[in-house]
């Protein structure tokens, strides 16, 4: 089986380039999408615990299993320990053989962000220009990075209600050549943007985005609610808006439309993706992504590394499963 750590998806990072690799995550998601029924499909299984959660993220079609394991513990920060924390395995369903553990603490942040800009290349406006990010933790950089992919982004304003975490975001963003705008709070930061991503981590119900700070039509991608409980938006805003989702059955429980009724229904992502739903912002007015992430992002990086690993030859390969004379001599093992 093959094992990949944190180093070697940095090493494979710096060969491919980060505009090619997102292209190519962006490009695979597509297709996987368009494909939404060749897959068997669950909402993921948590743990829910007072001071965080634990969850397996299962997904499968004909060729391969695979799932992701992820925490979500907000005040891990105080401990120093990362708020998540992820590994996944890919296996061959044919024979149910493990092909590839890996690392997904860095994957996850890399498949949400090219999600991210995935949908907002189908529903945003085309000439979209400031983006605003609420909440500039870990995962704030991956945004920007793969939007510049698909916009000419010209400012990026930013709020966070942790100081230190806009100060990392701008050390970060100072190589790249935009306007960086540091905002003193929601409302502010999101005048005049083309393209909102909510990230926040309280596991608890609050409301940063309001109906009210929205000046104009405007694409937002609601990453913060994303477990029962934690809510970002203002219930009158996804009253308002056009809101698309990934999988219902999932989002229901865990999204931003946990606040309204149980037989609410919208539109699943891969109707837009695969052409039968058109829905954008200059058609609709608003629209909202409520996105909690969904297993088969996970199994398109999973896929993605793997067969990029194995054509730059990265990674360890490991002997967790027995190769054995006689199959059935397990036993012989332990001589």
């Amino acid at each position: 089986m093959l094992v990949l750590q944190l180093d070697d998806i940095k090493k494979l990072l710096a060969k491919i380039g980060y505009k090619d690799f997102f292209l190519q995550l962006i490009d695979a998601l597509e297709s996987d999408y368009k494909q939404w029924f060749d897959f068997d499909k669950k909402a993921r299984i948590g743990n829910h615990f007072d001071y965080g959660v634990i969850e397996l993220m299962p997904i499968s079609n004909q060729q391969y299993y695979a799932f992701k394991y992820v925490n979500g513990h907000p005040k891990n920060p105080l401990q120093k320990k990362l708020t998540v924390m992820a590994t996944g395995q890919l296996s061959l369903c044919l024979t149910g053989e493990p092909i590839l553990y890996s690392e997904m603490t860095l994957l996850t942040a890399l498949r949400t962000a090219a999600t991210s800009a995935m949908v907002a290349k189908h529903i945003a406006k085309k000439d979209a220009k400031v983006l605003t990010l609420i909440g500039t933790g870990a995962q704030s950089e991956f945004q920007f990075i793969a939007y510049s992919f698909i916009f000419d982004l010209q400012e990026v304003r930013y709020f966070d209600s942790d100081e230190k975490a806009m100060q990392k975001f701008a050390r970060n963003m100072a190589s790249f050549n935009l306007k960086l705008t540091p905002c003193n709070n929601a409302a502010e930061a999101v005048q005049g943007a083309d393209l909102i991503t909510t990230c926040t981590a309280d596991k608890c119900r609050q409301t940063i985005l309001t109906k009210a700070m929205i000046d104009k039509p405007v694409f937002i991608n609601a990453l913060g609610g994303d477990c029962p409980g934690k809510t970002e938006l203002e219930k009158t805003l996804l009253e308002s808006a056009t809101i698309v989702a990934e999988y219902l059955p999932q989002t229901k429980v865990e999204g931003e439309i946990q606040q309204l009724d149980a037989d609410f229904e919208c539109t699943e992502l891969h109707q837009i993706i695969k052409g039968e739903v058109a829905i954008s912002v200059e058609k609709n007015g608003t629209v909202i992504y409520d996105s909690v992430g969904f297993a088969l992002e996970d199994y398109v990086i999973l896929k993605l590394v793997y067969q990029l690993a194995t054509q730059y030859k990265l990674g360890n390969q490991i002997d967790i499963v027995p190769d054995l004379d006689d199959v059935k001599d397990l036993f012989s093992l332990t001589k």
